[in-house]
């Protein structure tokens, strides 16, 4: 077994790696750019080494200097974790090439499944089901029926340059095939100038699964059941869960014999995962192989009992696999929210900036303990008053529950949400929260485009469900009522104008347009020792046990018998009176006044905020890598204005209407705030 291994990665992997080094007594080595020095790897490595400047071409993704610090620092093994060098065939060789084991599959695995023309072609000899489909220029209709009923329906017929949604047809028989191939070539020829077509089968409601898999150097390979992947926005995955709750046991053991399979040919020593396109009958095709542990691996340890990471370095290190296919086992139900530093309520930009507070939900399962289950874990590379950097990307950490079954792991995901405290920079928790209650979710029956589909137009706070706004009131008026109790313990107090405590309170929903609710309750039966206390809103009654303190943000108990956990806030920068309640997603600012002090914020003016209509303000923090526009300049709307860049993407912003440039107000290379003016046009 390796005596030191350097990780060749960042953040909440670089983290993970380590702790089942840690486990096996084997001396972890961390490397980090200029931006990372503080970082939590680096913190936790036993030795670390500088790789460069902050951007990842000049560090993370340097071979050669991950090399010299594996020789500096005596590393017998790298780790590469996911993304950066970690599918790089290149990379794998040469670690080979200078006798350093790579924790991870051969280089000619990487090569072989590399090229997706070429691992389509591997899968299908392999005995792995593909896409049916006719990949050369089909001449004519009759031809193109004639291949559509061969592939059988429903097909896509698609243009070979086609894009944007043009040149694009379905077909679910003879007559719709015939006049879409005559449809997509016309308009292929018309948009791009090549009036190519072929057709490919049209998977219908599809669903992203993957199997995981494990193989070693002496031949055995096994796999380690599935992930459902299908929650995602953009491409990107959001929410994954182990097993899914889609596929029959025929379909997975199916699928699991094909994976095996595919890995086999391609002689695959280390974890990886062949993922697959699945339809709403059930039928599957295989999309491509990730030689790599993927993001998702949790989940998968999760309902195994396995530590994947440690199996990897084994395998790295010789050793053959430690059980069968039959000793694999599949127990409880997991889930993972992925839970990034993005803005969903701006249509999700990037957020970078300072964790004023960081503090995840109380843990009861780790990083390399499988002997815990039926609990919560936190896979993170962060920590409070760290820095979100823009140069890599947004994940701040890994949320992970397992449960008996579906129904309580996402009960459990919802209340580790609602007890993860994040502050400073903006997260993704209200648009997991709105994911887990939404029925087509609860109840399995969703596919790749549910993102789509449910929030087309965008995030908005009205798309989180609340089962019972008037328990946020209830929960505002609880402590409020506990603090004015407090409050009027205090010893000191004027005669005649000690703090007198009441019952009857009005809790003043506060809304951002001067719209404010206005909503009567009464608390009674309190009982501060114990944390009780009832409270009436409207027509319902809430029983609210709770012993949080009052400067406790996450404040626990029970209402009406039943357990909650909640965020609350007293105060804010522009009003030391607010309270801001979160539950399940929702976020209710609040004023817990008296009646007489309600009726005099009703006759309060409203100021409304500036207009900033004639700015374009920097919509994250960013680097501002453009600016596309001078002072005098006649500028149309859609035209662009400046480009920014956020954690590795580039974000282009145009202008919102037709006008004329008076200043503009940053430099290109300058570092953005939030809401920061960029370029002011003329009134």
């Amino acid at each position: 077994m390796f005596k030191k291994i350097l990780i060749a990665n960042r953040g909440e992997i670089a983290c993970r790696v380590m702790a089942t080094a840690k486990k096996m007594g084997i001396a972890a080595v961390a490397v980090y750019s200029e931006a990372d020095k503080e970082a939590r790897h680096v913190q936790l490595a036993d030795e670390k080494v500088l790789l460069g400047p902050a951007p990842s071409r000049e560090s993370y993704l340097v071979a050669d200097r991950i090399i010299a610090a594996a020789k500096q620092t005596g590393a017998e093994a790298i780790h590469p974790g996911y993304g950066f060098l970690s599918e790089n065939e290149a990379f794998a060789k040469r670690c080979e090439d200078e006798g350093i084991a790579f924790i991870g599959p051969r280089h000619f695995s990487i090569a072989a499944m590399g090229d997706k023309i070429a691992s389509k072609k591997l899968a299908m000899e392999a005995g792995v089901s593909t896409i049916p489909g006719y990949n050369d220029a089909i001449s004519t209709a009759e031809q193109a029926v004639e291949i559509a009923r061969g592939i059988g329906y429903p097909v896509m017929i698609k243009a070979s340059a086609g894009g944007g949604g043009k040149g694009l047809r379905v077909a679910f028989n003879d007559k719709e095939a015939l006049e879409g191939f005559t449809s997509c070539r016309n308009e292929a020829r018309n948009s791009f100038g090549d009036d190519r077509v072929f057709i490919e089968k049209f998977v219908e409601e599809p669903r992203h699964i993957e199997i995981q898999v494990l193989g070693d150097s002496h031949g055995n390979v096994i796999f380690l059941n599935e992930r459902e992947c299908s929650i995602q926005r953009r491409h990107q995955k959001v929410i994954e869960e182990a097993p899914s709750p889609f596929i029959s046991e025929t379909t997975r053991a199916a699928m699991g014999a094909q994976a095996v399979a595919l890995a086999k040919a391609v002689k695959y020593q280390s974890a990886g995962t062949v993922e697959f396109v699945v339809g709403k009958d059930q039928s599957f095709y295989f999309l491509e192989m990730n030689t790599r542990l993927q993001v998702e691996h949790p989940v998968t340890e999760c309902i195994t009992g396995l530590d994947l990471v440690e199996l990897m370095i084994r395998v790295a290190a010789g050793e053959k696999l430690p059980l069968t296919q039959a000793e694999v086992k599949r127990d409880g139900w997991a889930i993972e929210c992925r839970i990034n530093a993005e803005d969903p309520f701006r249509n999700f930009l990037p957020s970078t900036g300072r964790l004023v507070r960081f503090t995840p939900p109380a843990e009861s399962m780790w990083q390399a303990d499988t002997g815990h289950k039926y609990g919560v874990r936190v896979d993170t590379g962060v920590y409070e008053g760290g820095e979100i950097p823009m140069f890599y990307d947004s994940m701040i950490a890994k949320l992970i529950v397992h449960g008996k079954d579906r129904a309580d792991a996402i009960a459990k995901m919802r209340e580790a949400l609602n007890g993860f405290v994040i502050r400073g920079v903006s997260s993704n928790i209200p648009f997991q929260s709105a994911l887990l209650a939404h029925p087509d979710f609860m109840s399995g029956q969703f596919n790749t485009g549910f993102i789509a589909q449910h929030y087309a137009s965008g995030f908005r706070a009205e798309d989180v469900p609340h089962d019972d706004q008037s328990f946020l009131v209830a929960l505002a008026a609880f402590v409020r009522r506990k603090s004015r109790e407090r409050t009027a313990g205090i010893s000191g107090q004027l005669p005649g104008y000690g703090v007198k405590v009441g019952q009857d309170y009005v809790v003043i929903g506060l809304s951002p347009n001067g719209q404010h609710s206005y909503t009567p309750v009464h608390v009674d039966e309190f009982a501060g020792e114990t944390g009780y206390a009832s409270v009436q809103v409207g027509e319902q009654r809430y029983k609210i046990t709770s012993g949080s303190r009052l400067n406790d943000i996450v404040i626990t108990g029970e209402v009406n018998g039943t357990p909650f956990t909640a965020q609350i806030e007293r105060g804010s920068a522009r009003n030391p009176l607010v309270l801001v309640v979160q539950h399940n997603g929702t976020k209710l600012e609040t004023m817990v006044v008296s009646p007489r002090m309600a009726e005099l914020h009703r006759l309060m003016p409203f100021k409304a905020p500036p207009d900033m209509s004639q700015f374009v303000l920097s919509p994250m923090p960013g680097l501002l890598v453009d600016v596309a526009v001078q002072p005098g300049q006649k500028v149309q709307a859609g035209e662009r204005v400046a480009v920014i860049e956020a954690m590795k993407m580039e974000n282009v912003l145009f202008a919102a209407a037709d006008g004329v440039v008076a200043k503009v107000l940053a430099a290109k290379g300058e570092s953005l705030v939030v809401d920061q003016p960029i370029v002011e046009f003329q009134k």
